[in-house]
């Protein structure tokens, strides 16, 4: 395969996706331009703050591009570059975009809250709940990997404890650099937004002031530190970046970090189309991971290329920046379309930019000699610059490309962190409350800085681990989190009267990928417990967590069914898991299901016990002289009078005391029996519906 047709043909269906599907897209949920946006209602001139589309569209897309459309596209190319090319365009086009733009727009249409207050309109307050723990785990997480990718980039090379500066030049140039940029960015936010400085001229100085500190940071890189000292740093960066306002940092930072973005595109559009090499990596190499060049196997394609290609396809991060900060500062609703649907189709772009980068050194990464995906990403790149301009701009271009790598990577990390912190107050803040009139401890709790410190706290802790080790369990609570954004869009459309049947696959397909993925994660944590040896105290971390989403997840979705069945159909319906425990026949070494545990789990409306009136009793007794209709109304109006505790009362004699699951789960034994085709689903309808009804 040509890599400038590869390139080019992608390009192509992206921009077709974009103009059709994303206005049709817009056109069904009703965007009005006509409407004012939080970021005018509510402006305080510290989060909610209303932004130029050129400038939002730099926050927005430098804080969801990080090293996702990078490091996942490289990695999956074990499965060849069809099977990826083929999710990049559709999970972008039907997928990632329409999560990321249904995402913002929710928020917009929710005073600029948090996808946690989409889901509490939808489903429910206690959906609400359980979405922002899941969601701060998933933060965790983010902030815990970038962090981590962050210091690997900067941190310097010791070999026998001795400093090897020669081998850690080029991190500490990306660190310089990064420093500098951060100061700059810092500068410019306050000349542009405090002295009203032209945007277009203070672009112009920006973009050379770029280019300033790349040939300083080339030139002079004084600071040489270990990895672990690098994530101390990082971690009070991110502290500050995260409670300070964003006119200050977010913004300035992220609009000039978009350049670099887009700097880093147009080389490499330029290099692929100029150099336009024939690649060498096979369109499909098999269902299963055996090429394995880092040396572990992604293992089966199905969940592995859906996980692994997250931000080049569709990411759950997304929809947290989107209605976390983005929603905050768009200027109009109209800006909602380019900036969540065409920034997640420019994702696509760089994603297929990333193939078309380990392509061209495919055997280099396929023998294992060059695997680190940025690395990769920056070699393929600047080879085919260099092959169309000359050898000489190899350095220049190489250091560019992860300088703007690591740039993502921190501007995802601090975004992450300001995202973390919202939910963690959320948590602890009901609907109209302020910190004025909580108590001591809420109070404590939902202070931005105790908020932000036991974020850092907790993300650089399990940063420092390696980001390797929380890859997978990241990544698949990531696309998770997709799933669940997905639903409580679908939910809040249908609550509103609008088409939201658009998201119905993609959460499903989502769902299913992400619960297959973490199971296999659980299950390699539970390994490495079982192994012991020197950190097998995180392997029991990372099984919590991946536990905690698994169950939180399935909650949730349950939730939503429930609450979507309820809206379309005037109907609660609740859920069981029926297992009634089991046992191996000791003859024929099948398994058998008995008696102990009905119900391993089941939905809310489940619990409790029954409080029933014997309707045999009344008849016999309190209405022995009623007959026909008379009867019937007694007994109807008797039910309509009951206390809500019939314990030891006559009337309620022989009804069984039991716990609703376990006489729902003593039916379905009844019911299913324990042949050798073992236990089918049973449907129960209409248990609740009494006599009185």
């Amino acid at each position: 395969m040509n890599a400038a047709l590869f390139l080019i043909i992608g390009v192509v269906v992206l921009i077709v996706g974009y103009i059709f599907y994303g206005g049709w897209l817009a056109k069904k949920w009703g965007v009005d331009n006509s409407r004012v946006t939080p970021a005018h209602e509510l402006e305080d001139g510290k989060d909610y703050c209303p932004a130029k589309a050129p400038v939002l569209m730099g926050h927005h897309f430098s804080s969801i591009a990080g090293a996702g459309p990078i490091n996942g596209p490289i990695q999956a190319a074990v499965f060849g570059w069809v099977p990826v090319m083929l999710w990049v365009l559709i999970g972008g086009i039907f997928f990632g975009g329409v999560h990321d733009f249904g995402a913002l727009f929710a928020s917009i249409r929710h005073k600029g809250e948090s996808i946690g207050e989409v889901i509490g309109d939808a489903i429910g307050a206690r959906a609400k709940k359980l979405f922002i723990i899941f969601a701060y785990l998933t933060l965790i997480l983010v902030v815990a990997a970038f962090a981590s990718i962050v210091a690997n980039t900067f941190k310097a090379t010791y070999v026998d404890g001795v400093l090897d500066k020669a081998a850690s030049a080029a991190n500490a140039s990306t660190a310089i650099i990064s420093i500098m940029f951060i100061l700059m960015a810092i500068i410019f936010g306050f000349f542009v937004y405090r002295r009203n400085a032209p945007l277009g001229i203070s672009t112009v100085i920006g973009v050379i002031g770029i280019a300033v500190c790349m040939y300083i940071g080339l030139n002079w890189h004084p600071i040489y530190l270990s990895g672990n000292v690098w994530m101390i740093i990082v971690g009070v960066y991110i502290a500050i970046a995260s409670v300070t306002p964003v006119w200050i940092l977010l913004q300035p930072r992220d609009y000039l970090s978009s350049f670099l973005l887009y700097a880093m595109m147009i080389l490499a559009v330029v290099g692929i189309i100029g150099c336009h090499p024939d690649v060498d990596m096979p369109a499909f190499t098999g269902f299963y991971d055996t090429l394995a060049p880092s040396g572990t196997s992604l293992g089966y394609m199905f969940p592995a290329l859906f996980v692994t290609i997250a931000c080049g396809a569709v990411s759950g991060f997304h929809s947290l920046v989107g209605s976390g900060t983005t929603a905050k500062q768009l200027d109009q609703e109209k800006d909602a379309k380019p900036i969540a649907y065409g920034g997640m189709l420019i994702e696509c772009a760089l994603a297929l930019i990333s193939v078309c980068a380990v392509g061209y050194i495919w055997a280099q990464y396929a023998d294992g000699t060059t695997v680190t995906p940025t690395v990769v990403f920056a070699t393929g790149l600047a080879s085919m610059f260099s092959k169309v301009f000359g050898a000489g701009c190899y350095n220049v271009v190489y250091s560019m490309l992860i300088l703007a790598v690591s740039a993502f990577c921190l501007t995802s990390v601090d975004t992450a962190t300001r995202l973390a912190r919202y939910m963690f107050q959320e948590f602890f803040t009901a609907p109209g409350e302020s910190r004025e009139n909580m108590p001591g401890w809420k109070k404590v709790l939902t202070n931005p800085y105790v908020a932000t410190a036991i974020t850092v706290v907790a993300g650089v802790a399990l940063g420092m681990t390696g980001y390797a080790k929380i890859w997978a369990l990241f990544g698949a609570a990531n696309q998770l989190l997709a799933a669940l954004g997905l639903l409580a869009v679908c939910c809040w459309l249908g609550k509103v009267g609008r088409n939201n049947k658009m998201f119905y696959f993609p959460m499903f397909f989502m769902l299913i990928v992400t619960l297959t993925s973490l199971v296999f994660t659980i299950k390699a944590q539970f390994a490495g417990i079982a192994a012991g040896g020197e950190g097998v105290a995180w392997f029991y971390i990372r099984a919590i967590i991946a536990i905690l989403l698994v169950v939180l997840a399935i909650v949730l979705v349950v939730e939503g069914i429930q609450a979507r069945i309820k809206a379309e159909r005037g109907l609660d319906v609740e859920v069981m898991v029926y297992g009634d425990g089991a046992f191996k026949d000791p003859v024929g070494g099948i398994w058998e299901l008995a008696d102990p545990v009905v119900s391993p789990a089941y939905t809310a409306g489940l619990a409790g016990k029954p409080n029933e009136l014997k309707l045999k009793f009344l008849a016999d007794n309190d209405f022995a002289d009623l007959s026909g209709e008379a009867l019937q109304e007694a007994i109807r109006q008797e039910i309509r009078a009951k206390r809500e505790d019939l314990v030891g009362d006559m009337s309620s004699e022989g009804t069984t005391p039991r716990q609703y699951t376990d006489l729902l789960g003593s039916l379905c034994d009844l019911t299913s029996g324990s042949g050798d085709k073992g236990t089918p689903f049973i449907v129960i309808q209409n248990y609740f519906n009494n006599y009185a009804g």
